[in-house]
């Protein structure tokens, strides 16, 4: 199973950073259609704080649809606690310190707790049927999974069209699905 994970994972960070590159040379036309797609559907999101994320290298950027939502929703970001343990949510705004955590991404400089009802998951790849692969490090599939078990929460995907694995994605029992999927072609409701 790591082995195949990680040959797919190889794979789809070739086809991210293409797709990345391509956006930003046209300045990234896909990260604005894929902000107006993911802003509808948040629109009927349930109640409640959002989680975006801070993007690390190619990931497709949740910051303009964050800083939309700011004067009406709670925002908050991931912070990793340490290995093999579920991500903490801060409070976050866009004029807020930030300052470096955990692999490159910038975090609240004040810590300020939050559970998020909506998490917005970036990703290296994802399949049809909800499968996602990450860094391989299993954050958000401890963290989902420890959210999913207080309360209701929505999983969504924020990836660019060319991150489509061309065959389903290896799962294991821990993997976390998502309940759905927003890139600048589509929205994929699992």
């Amino acid at each position: 199973m790591a082995e195949a994970k990680s040959a797919a994972r190889k794979a789809a960070f070739a086809r991210r950073k293409a797709a990345f590159e391509a956006d930003r040379a046209k300045g990234f036309p896909a990260v604005a259609a894929a902000t107006e797609a993911l802003l509808a559907v948040l629109g009927d999101a349930p109640e409640g704080a959002v989680s975006g994320y801070m993007p690390i290298r190619s990931e497709m950027s949740p910051l303009p649809t964050m800083a939309a939502l700011a004067a009406t929703r709670t925002l908050c970001v991931p912070v990793i606690r340490g290995k093999g343990q579920p991500l903490a949510f801060h409070r976050w705004t866009p004029e807020m310190p930030m300052v470096a955590g955990s692999f490159g991404a910038q975090v609240p400089s004040v810590p300020d707790p939050v559970q998020p009802a909506v998490v917005i998951v970036p990703l290296v790849a994802f399949d049809r049927a909800g499968g996602r692969l990450g860094y391989g490090g299993g954050f958000y599939d401890r963290t989902l999974a420890l959210l999913r078990a207080a309360g209701p929460v929505r999983a969504i995907g924020l990836a660019y069209a060319a991150q489509e694995s061309p065959e389903p994605l290896p799962r294991e029992a821990t993997d976390q699905p998502l309940d759905g999927l927003v890139t600048e072609t589509r929205l994929l409701r699992l």
